[in-house]
């Protein structure tokens, strides 16, 4: 017997979505001023960052429709939601990062090739430090809107910012560095290390995606919390739970908690129980399907001492000749 408890997926879907669109007009922003430094400079380190903002763009219009999928309800085809489909758009980011990245790095090394002077450097520094406090700010939004709401898209699109945040840092040292010592080979080595950054952070992205992909467990603290609920049921009842199963489907945490109830217990008494035991685990997790499978103790019962074992009986040997006198 198994009972759920589903909290379904029309949780402010619209509200998760705001966050998105909060992304899409900072990409916009940022896009533009960035790309404005670059012409203005004839930077290669501000073209990478500008390149960057690209891709954030499109990272995020990804966002917004992956959140849209992801809200629809629960059908035939697809009995546990749409969850997934957010890991779909931290893929699709993961994978434009990839791209970017190599642009960059190639466009470097083009630039170390076939040397180039930059120019009023000054007011460059200005422009891409301001879309950096831009980039700032919504990445801390999106991602503490992310881990509350278990939505890796959201998640996702935060850290991006983030890592814009360190790299514009980065690109911000070296053309100040440029702009100091006017050695400009300086300016497509800080985007060489500013195209190496991108690619390991895109590399990391696809391999959480991929991992979320295969059915992951939930969080360790998530899984320690429901182990609390059910320990906290058996200090009180003649109950033990088994070990239990969990996968987080997309922003929906799924669990199946095997509860082992005496062999004397009514259908009633047992389904009473499962219901307090699935709404404490889902009061813990907050969006999530609970199954509470019922057994019976005498199919799990263990022996206090364990079994002596059998002797085995000993094979005969055959007896070895007598080695021959000399």
């Amino acid at each position: 017997m198994s009972t759920p408890q589903s909290a379904g997926l029309t949780v402010d879907t619209r509200y998760l979505r705001r966050f998105m669109w909060l992304s899409v007009a900072a990409a916009l922003a940022t896009m533009g001023i960035k790309g404005g430094a670059a012409l203005m400079t004839g930077s290669v380190g501000l073209l990478s960052d500008a390149m960057e903002s690209m891709v954030n763009l499109a990272a995020a219009l990804i966002g917004v429709w992956a959140l849209s999928l992801a809200a629809k309800p629960a059908d035939e085809g697809h009995p546990f939601g749409h969850g997934k489909a957010e890991y779909f758009s931290s893929l699709a980011e993961g994978a434009m990062i990839l791209v970017a990245a190599t642009l960059i790095i190639y466009t470097a090394v083009q630039r170390l090739i076939t040397p180039a002077p930059v120019e009023q450097l000054e007011f460059g520094l200005i422009l891409a430090t301001g879309a950096s406090l831009i980039n700032l700010v919504v990445s801390l939004v999106l991602r503490r809107a992310g881990r509350r709401h278990r939505s890796i898209a959201l998640e996702a699109d935060g850290k991006h910012l983030l890592t814009d945040v360190w790299t514009s840092a980065g690109v911000l040292v070296g053309i100040g560095l440029v702009w100091l010592t006017k050695w400009q080979p300086l300016d497509p080595i800080v985007a060489l290390l500013v195209g190496g950054n991108i690619l390991w952070t895109g590399w990391g992205l696809l391999r959480r995606s991929g991992t979320l992909l295969l059915s992951s467990s939930l969080d360790p603290d998530d899984v320690a919390r429901i182990r609390a609920v059910e320990a906290d049921i058996a200090s009180r009842e003649p109950v033990h739970f088994l070990a239990n199963q969990t996968v987080q489907q997309g922003q929906l945490a799924v669990v199946h908690s095997f509860m082992c109830v005496p062999d004397e217990w009514t259908v009633g008494q047992a389904r009473t129980l499962a219901e307090e035991v699935k709404v404490a685990i889902g009061a813990q997790l907050g969006r999530s399907d609970v199954y509470v499978h019922v057994q019976s103790h005498e199919s799990h019962d263990v022996p206090e001492e364990p079994l002596p074992e059998k002797p085995r009986p000993e094979k005969s040997r055959p007896e070895k000749p007598a080695a021959p006198r000399p």
